[in-house]
Order: C-alpha cells, then structure tokens, then sequence
C-alpha cells in the first residue's frame, strides 16, 4: 500500500559497452551503435564464443585511488564509478558524507568473478601466503554497495540484492519501497557486474547460452530477429539516484522522470527457461501498483535477450496483458540490449536509465540488428532506427535465471 510519497529519479551514472558516461551512453544508443566486439580482456581464440560487450576506455584511476583500484574487483570499480558519476549528474556533493537520509542498494549477479579465479590461480601456483587480505572484500557482492556507502558517507539503508538478470529492478524497486515507506530520503540503486572472464564466458558457453557469431560480433545481439542464436555477454553498472519528491524539490534538483511502479515474482517452471506466465503476472501487478491501464504505457523496455525461447516468450506476454494496445502497434517495444548485450545483474540499472532518458528526451531507443523479423515476434520493435516520440508512461522488464521477475513502471515527471 502506497503512504503517498512520490519517487522521482534525479542522477544517472552509466558504465556501458556503449560508453563511460550517461550521455555517451545515450548518445550511442540512439546513433544505433553496437558495443559488441572481440574479446580483449583475455585470450579467447579458442573458444566458440570470441566476443562480449566490454567497457571501452575505463580508467579506474579516474574515480578511485591506486589503493582502491588494487583493492576491489572490477565490478566494484564499475559501480564505484557509476556512484560518482550519478551523484554528480543529481547534483550532489561527492566530496562529503551525505548522512542517514542517503541509502545505497546495489547488486550483481556474480560478484568479483575475476579476482575469484585470478586467486585460485595464486593459490594453486604460490601457496596460500601469496593470497592478499583484501580477496574477500574484493568479491563478496555487497561490497559494492559498501564501498560507495564508505566513501559518500550515506548511513541509511545499505544492502545487495543478488537475482542474476533481474538484480537491477529488484534493487531500484526495492529501494522505491524503502522510499515510500519513509525508510530514506533518496538511494542510490542498480546492478553492476564484470564477468567477461575465462570462466565467466566459458560457463555460458557450456550452457549453450551464447551466440557464436564470430564474423559480425556487431551483429550477434539481434532481439526478436529470425536468426537469433543466443545473448552476447556484457559489462558495467547502471545506477540511479532516487529520492522522495519533496525532498528533490527542496534543493532545486532537476527532475528526469518519476517512478511510480514496481512488482516482483517468479515463474517456479525452470531455471532457464521462461514459461511467460510469471511475466504477465509480472506487468500486470506493476501496472496495478502504478495505477495505469494498459493503454496508458507508451513503451517497453524489453528484457530482449536475442535468445530463441526467451524473445517468443516475452512477446506473448506483452500480448497478453496489452492485448490490442500491442497488436496494434500502439505500443512501443525495444531491446537496448542488441546494443549493449545482456549485462546480467546490471542489465535492469542500465534499462531503467535509457527507459527514464527516452520519457525524459521523447525519443525512444532502437532494437538494432532486426533485419529478419522472427513470425512469432511481431510487435513494433523500434526497428533499427530510433523514434523521436512523447510516452507519458512506460515498463522496464527484467527477467532472470531462477524463473524470477522485476518489473519497474516510470511516468513522465508532473509536478
């Protein structure tokens, strides 16, 4: 039950495939700009699959201290950066504690994968007075919410939820709750994960997840396209500053969208495999939570992951809860991830952003790659080229491993 205090969004900090930045990110996006390309983080000449989407241009020195870029696995350096760069996109001081009315909930779905593996080899190889003291740290998942909260002084709520492909919504609608309840003031919340490693890609490949378009890796993210093959792994952060209206207006921030809905469940069907039923009662319950009716949402951020059953499985859902709304092409629907691949526990961070930015700008992200429209994915898709487009409401989807489901609903900012 809501208390009736309002969430807005008023900071995006984005590490992408497709930039360092919110506005690169955006611009990217909207160009139609894949991020995918050959693997350059290790040697991946023999494996199947010999390309992800990396982050380009990182310079960790940029936002952490040589310590502290020794200290934290990648996935916290992506999420430390994001923090920065949200905190300054809200307007906010990065140079002092923000105290108890500030929370952070960040998650992953993995963790500190790299580090992981990089010490099993130290151990294996010197001996167990080789392994540092800050090995545990550096990849227990909540240490990434941790080590933002350390260093920008915020005392309130504090934790990691970890729910593989979904961990993303289910922190940014978790923290909304936090808000409304009057547990905090504002939270900064999303998913960040760095898993382009030997073991990271070696383990999807062995699930058969991944596509093995070697000679176009640019090609290889193609949502609801006839010769999809597979999801194409990616990396970075997506984290959003969020906070109590009242208290955003009282120090004049701007404003980007407001969010007014949030449901989470699960399929209890397979732990791949989508059954389509959790999903519509998924969007159907965000949509009740919001107080909008179908026709009211103009855009989908699809979960979209360029996978044979999962993009079929999706539609159907979408069709269901929007029923001619959707087989009208009334609404919108998009995968951004045909641009920056699946980027696992930050995939929901980085799509609640773009799908805030695109009712923020009035221009909606393209599906890329949509060349040979799959029969049985036949909404409108944003094929290709992106759509200047005023939405006064729109759905952020997100699926995960497990059967579990979070679905965030935004609204064009009123006052």
């Amino acid at each position: 039950m809501s208390s009736g205090r309002r969430v807005v969004l008023t900071g995006i900090g984005l590490v992408t495939p497709l930039g360092v930045g919110t506005k690169e990110t955006w611009a990217a996006a909207l160009a139609g700009k894949s991020g995918i390309g050959p693997i350059t983080h290790f040697d991946a000449k023999d494996l199947p699959t010999r390309f992800a989407g990396e982050v380009k241009g990182f310079e960790a020195e940029r936002f952490l201290d040589k310590k502290e870029v020794r200290r934290n696995d990648l996935f916290i350096q992506y999420a430390m950066a994001a923090a920065q760069l949200a905190l300054e996109d809200a307007g906010l001081p990065t140079d002092q504690p923000l105290g108890e009315d500030y929370g952070c909930v960040v998650g992953s779905g993995m963790g500190g994968l790299g580090t992981l593996e990089e010490t099993r080899l130290t151990l294996h190889e010197r001996g167990y007075r080789k392994v540092g003291p800050f090995f545990i740290p550096s990849i227990i998942i909540n240490l990434a919410a941790g080590q933002i909260s350390i260093r920008h002084g915020m005392t309130g709520p504090n934790w990691a939820p970890v729910s593989a492909c979904a961990t993303g919504n289910h922190a940014i609608g978790e923290s909304m709750r936090l808000i409304e309840h009057g547990d905090a003031e504002a939270i900064l919340c999303g998913g960040t994960e760095a898993t382009i490693t030997p073991l990271g890609i070696v383990g999807f490949v062995a699930a058969r997840a991944l596509s093995e378009r070697n000679d176009a890796p640019e090609k290889a993210s193609r949502p609801f396209d006839k010769d999809r093959d597979g999801f194409v792994a990616g990396e970075g952060a997506g984290l959003l500053m969020i906070e109590e209206l009242e208290h955003a207006k009282k120090r004049g921030a701007r404003i980007y969208c407001e969010l007014v809905g949030y449901s989470a469940n699960a399929d209890a069907y397979h732990i791949t495999a989508p059954s389509g039923e959790g999903a519509i009662r998924a969007m159907r319950r965000c949509l009740k939570d919001a107080k909008l009716n179908p026709e009211d949402v103009g855009y989908v951020n699809a979960h979209g992951t360029s996978t044979p059953v999962g993009d079929i499985a999706e539609t159907k859902a979408i069709k269901e809860v929007f029923g001619a709304h959707a087989t009208s092409r009334k609404l919108a629907v998009s995968s951004t991830k045909s641009m920056t691949g699946h980027l696992l526990g930050a995939a929901g961070g980085v799509e609640a952003a773009l799908t805030a930015l695109a009712l923020h700008h009035g221009v909606l992200p393209p599906t890329i790659n949509l060349e040979n429209p799959d029969p049985e994915c036949d909404l409108d898709y944003v094929p290709n080229v992106a759509r200047e487009v005023r939405v006064d409401a729109a759905l952020s989807n997100s699926f995960g491993f497990g059967g579990t489901n979070a679905v965030v609903a935004l609204k064009r900012f009123q006052g």
